[in-house]
């Protein structure tokens, strides 16, 4: 059958290529179906527990997504008329974002004082150009002395303001709400800026973070994959000398990648963060075969056979080990369809369809292009490869002081393993290039952080909140939080009722405390929200029954673990206070600082998945259950001592790393395979002892296993170079990985088999001159 393939495919190039690039063609048209999905929801499966949880609060309260103006005057001072004038104005021009549904100021903060025996209700700040100095004052010690604009609205030093505009998104089509709401509040920013030249205005919030994702993956497939596609061909045209290799290996690069998107497309999927890195995982992984198989054709061609007869060979020795670590791979990817993060399963199916799309069209495509290329090389019937030979030697010398080095070595890494932490800073996704992590660090050093909590207390009945006991407790919760030491605000119901209850006093600061009776409460409230303004009611506090109301917890940008520590202190507290009532958090924060921890947990059955599913496999093309459990240990080992690195160089763990290791040991099977397969070759068919197979091995595949290594080594860390933190850091160590992989393939695995395989040298299994074609070599011409 593979006989039938390689002559049709040698006789009929022409025919192979017309008929891929219509293939090709017909894939990649789905392309135009995939849209970026800018939306943080996306990395949570619709079982998470923390985003059923937050989509609740959302049905019960209004919707908490926001576009945050950061006001910074250059005189450092809010409160005069300018900077107020120009505070005003940005808070009218807000009410235009689309899908606003409020817009929080210091200047529109409803204001309520007594006069006699009424209530007045009105902006704190309602015409700031006609303010005279004295008014002014007064009301910047109104502001600094209200809990519900003190570290939200306005900084302790009154140098810095926040305008914030709650968004409801519809959500039937977030690929243009998002864009949409980010352009006008950018168009508003620039208007004002304009307007103001000496006021900074930045943008901040959970809509402008949503924003970020997409245009950070966009700007990575604008940058990344042409510098990848630079630093591939740049190194073929080096290392392997030859112009038309590289021209059919950029070919198929672009075909396996314009089908894989294609398909994607046509299989209703959309890109993410994660899964737009498709393009250059794919990039990278397809050189490693047409690698191989131009190493073996070369080799043969300067031995002096025909280019037909030297392109039928490769691809005979060669297909069984690229099959191999092509399925390999791929289910290294594919593992990582049990991870809790929706985008990290699609990036591990696209990428595993495209490794398997790549696999065909370079026992294909590849070599009909091949063969219609122009080669030329010069004929060389003998051929050394002196490093490779000297190496080889030199690992059977040392091998009784390698094996037990290299354990200790890997063993010292495997034990920093444990000591990572699993953390999360959703902020810190970005690199600090990216304006929203500017601004949003900007935000937390002068007012607070982004990240927060919601805290939905439940009475349990209709009215219940204005129970006396309910309004103490809610009181004292109030207090508590504001006690702790990474909480920047609390805005709480308990601080309304107070100041109600001091102006339906006469303003008597006495009576600046909750109201004790309940139909007290009940009247305050209702004579506050019959005064209140369109969109300033308190529906983002009280549900409709007024059972339940919900505290805005805003913290500083905490990491992952930070966050679950103080969730579990909010829950002890209450559980300690309130034994008749129900507490109920969530919030996007609290959704990211779980979705590592969870996807660590699902990611370990996916390893176990391709762990034992590679074993099996490498088993039955090896014909031996003995190597390959031998291999289990270079297959497993370069990615618990990647994440032993990974603790000496940061030691957080957080979403993009869990997958790492699922994902690498598909592509570090790949050298252990071809390392293996060679000398298993010695041994059976050229009868070779166990000292001879590993010379032999690294003569005939060690120049291209390095290859393969630098260029993978290089696309990953051309992906660690994405403005994407989740992207960088996951270049980064998978980098790592493959790296160690070869170490361990070079100086532990041959040694291990010399120790492990001493039965003598048998008589060949078939009676034949060597294969020269199995020397994946690549010589200088």
């Amino acid at each position: 059958m593979r006989q039938r393939l390689f002559n049709f495919v040698l006789k009929h190039p022409v025919w192979v290529v017309v008929i891929s690039i219509i293939l090709v063609m017909m894939s990649a048209a789905g392309a135009h179906l995939l849209v970026f999905k800018s939306d943080y929801r996306v990395f949570f499966s619709a079982a998470n527990p923390q985003l059923t949880a937050f989509e609740q609060m959302q049905k019960r309260y209004s919707k908490s997504d926001n576009v945050a103006f950061i006001v910074s005057p250059a005189d450092g001072e809010v409160f005069t008329p300018r900077t107020l004038s120009a505070l005003h104005a940005l808070t009218e021009e807000a009410w235009q974002l689309p899908y606003s549904t409020r817009v929080d100021s210091v200047t529109n903060f409803q204001y309520t004082w007594a006069e006699g025996d009424d209530m007045v209700v009105e902006d704190l700040i309602a015409d700031p150009a006609n303010m005279t100095a004295e008014a002014l004052e007064q009301r910047r010690q109104i502001a600094l002395s209200e809990p519900l604009l003190i570290g939200k609205l306005i900084s302790d030093q009154a140098h810095v303001s926040v305008v914030n505009v709650t968004i409801q998104l519809p959500g039937k089509n977030l690929v243009v709400e998002v864009p949409e709401v980010i352009s006008k509040a950018r168009e508003i920013q620039a208007d004002l800026m304009q307007q103001y030249p000496d006021i900074n205005i930045q943008l901040s919030g959970m809509v402008v973070m949503n924003n970020s994702f997409a245009e950070a993956s966009l700007h990575d497939n604008a940058t990344l994959v042409p510098l990848m596609f630079a630093v591939v061909i740049l190194s073929m045209i080096v290392l392997l000398r030859t112009f038309s290799g590289t021209l059919a290996t950029v070919i198929i690069i672009l075909f396996s990648i314009a089908a894989t998107m294609g398909l994607a497309g046509w299989a209703g999927y959309y890109l993410t963060g994660p899964s737009a890195t498709t393009p250059i995982m794919v990039l990278t992984l397809v050189v490693a075969d047409c690698v191989h198989i131009l190493s073996s054709m070369y080799y043969d061609m300067r031995q002096g056979k025909s280019k037909t007869e030297a392109i039928h060979n490769s691809l005979r020795i060669n297909f069984q080990p690229i099959f191999l670590t092509s399925i390999t791979t791929a289910i290294g990817f594919l593992s990582l369809n049990f991870s809790d993060s929706p985008p990290f399963r699609d990036l591990g199916t696209m990428v595993a369809t495209g490794v398997m799309l790549a696999f065909v069209m370079s026992i294909t495509l590849f070599p009909a292009l091949l063969q219609l290329l122009p080669l030329h090389v010069s004929v060389q019937p003998k051929q050394t490869q002196p490093f490779m030979q000297h190496l080889g030697s030199w690992v059977i010398r040392h091998r009784k002081l390698l094996l037990p080095g290299m354990v200790v070595i890997m063993s010292s890494l495997i034990l920093f393993l444990p000591q990572n932490e699993i953390n999360d800073d959703f902020v810190k996704y970005f690199d600090e290039s990216v304006p929203f992590r500017q601004s949003t660090d900007y935000m937390q050093e002068n007012i607070s952080g982004m990240a927060y909590l919601e805290l939905s207390v439940e009475s349990g009945e209709s009215s219940g909140i204005n129970q006396p006991a309910f309004i103490r407790l809610l009181g004292d919760l109030t207090a508590w939080l504001r006690q702790q030491p990474e909480v920047d605000h609390v805005n709480s119901l308990s601080d309304t009722l107070k100041r109600l209850n001091k102006n339906m006093h006469g303003d008597d600061p006495e009576y600046y405390r909750l109201p004790a009776d309940r139909q007290l409460s009940a009247q305050y409230l209702l004579l506050y929200e019959m005064s209140l303004p369109y969109g300033l009611d308190l529906n983002n506090q009280l549900n409709v029954d007024k059972s339940s109301t919900r505290l805005i917890v805003t913290t500083d940008n905490l990491t992952s673990q930070g966050l679950i520590d103080l969730e579990q202190r909010v829950q002890d507290w209450f559980t300690a206070q309130a034994t008749d009532y129900n507490l109920k958090i969530a919030s996007p924060s609290i959704m990211f600082a779980h979705i590592g921890q969870r996807n660590v947990q699902s990611m370990l059955l996916g390893v176990i998945f391709a762990l034992v599913l590679i074993s099996v496999l490498l088993g039955i093309a090896l014909r031996s259950l003995r190597f390959g459990l031998i291999s289990l240990l270079p297959n497993i080992a370069p990615a618990a001592m990647g994440f032993g690195v990974w603790y000496l160089l940061d030691g957080q763990v957080g979403l993009a790393l869990s997958v790492v290791a699922g994902m690498t040991m598909g592509i570090v099977v790949d050298d252990t395979v071809h390392f293996l397969s060679k000398y298993l070759r010695a041994r059976r068919e050229h009868g070779m002892d166990s000292q001879a197979a590993v010379a032999y091995a690294f003569n005939s595949v060690g120049r291209a296993l390095w290859i393969t290594t630098a260029v993978l080594v290089a696309g990953f860390l051309v992906l660690a170079q994405s403005t994407f933190k989740v992207n960088a850091d996951m270049g980064l160590l998978t980098a790592i990985t493959i790296l160690l992989a070869l170490a361990v393939d070079f100086f532990f695995l041959p040694p291990l088999l010399m120790l492990l395989d001493r039965s003598p040298a048998k008589a060949p299994q078939k009676q034949e001159p060597p294969i020269s074609g199995d020397h994946d070599v690549i010589q200088q011409s």
